[in-house]
């Protein structure tokens, strides 16, 4: 049965402040901005929450920034705005690519970064180059902000170490160096959950990330440190085989996922090669 909208009530703040002031005083708040995964919620009947916090008014959380050489972008910035930034498309190009598949124009414009962080799905398109980049996660409340590595902020399936009364109010990203590389599989290219979904960047050690394989977005250490030491693609695929977690479920099979990470790695070496 859709959730009855009547019953939900929301509290709609115009600064950063009144906003951390609000969940100071009640930290059932939910935050919500774009609304693509709650409104889904709301259709089905499983919202859990019936407050809300919306932080469509507070600009301060939509800006996208550089500070010297990090790229921070404020988690209400939606996939339009991460795709048309400069800052973004100069520092990190396979976060513009990934918003280009997340959906279509509508979620785009609608969607938010910190959203897909927060929602904590494995299947979040944007996390796996998140964490390929080493972006930080931001929070934030009334006595200061605290800085997590978003490879650490997630503590289960659809589980964070957000506090209730802590918003995300940035990602920051440091400079990327060596070639970046993103992929989504999926039954089409945009619209639909992805079945896997792979971030690299070619440095040294290299650094791999993988969602849709796990209860959470994979960092796979193990692959970058064999290929760091100088281990052949076929036994850093077959390292990533035994690194990660797929399961069946009823887009896909365990076997079909694994298969498919392999062949993403070798992909991603041999698209990434030196000149």
């Amino acid at each position: 049965m859709r959730t009855a909208t009547s019953t939900l009530d929301v509290e709609r703040p115009r600064s950063l402040k009144a906003a951390l002031a609000a969940l100071a005083r009640d930290a059932t708040l939910a935050p919500m901005a774009g609304c693509t995964d709650l409104y889904v919620a709301v259709n089905f009947g499983t919202l859990d929450a019936s407050r809300f916090l919306d932080l469509t008014a507070v600009d301060a959380l939509r800006r996208i920034t550089m500070r010297e050489d990090v790229l921070v972008i404020g988690a209400t910035a939606t996939y339009s705005e991460i795709i048309r930034s400069r800052h973004v498309r100069k520092a990190l190009p396979m976060l513009v690519e990934a918003s280009r598949q997340i959906g279509g124009l509508q979620i785009q414009n609608r969607g938010t970064l910190g959203g897909n962080i927060a929602n904590a799905s494995p299947a979040g398109d944007s996390l796996p180059v998140l964490a390929a980049a080493d972006a930080i996660v931001v929070l934030q409340n009334t006595l200061g902000e605290r800085r997590v590595p978003l490879t650490e902020f997630y503590s289960g399936y659809r589980k964070s170490v957000r506090a209730n009364e802590e918003l995300i109010t940035a990602i920051e990203v440091p400079r990327q160096h060596g070639a970046q590389w993103f992929r989504k599989v999926g039954t089409r290219a945009a619209q639909a959950i992805s079945k896997i979904v792979m971030a690299g960047v070619r440095d040294m050690p290299p650094r791999i990330a993988l969602g849709s394989v796990a209860a959470t977005v994979v960092r796979a250490t193990r692959t970058e440190r064999a290929l760091a030491d100088g281990a052949d693609i076929g036994e850093a695929a077959r390292i990533l085989g035994d690194e990660i977690h797929p399961i069946d479920d009823v887009r896909s099979t365990a076997l079909y996922r694994r298969t498919v990470a392999m062949n993403l790695l070798r992909r991603f070496w041999a698209d990434t090669m030196p000149a």
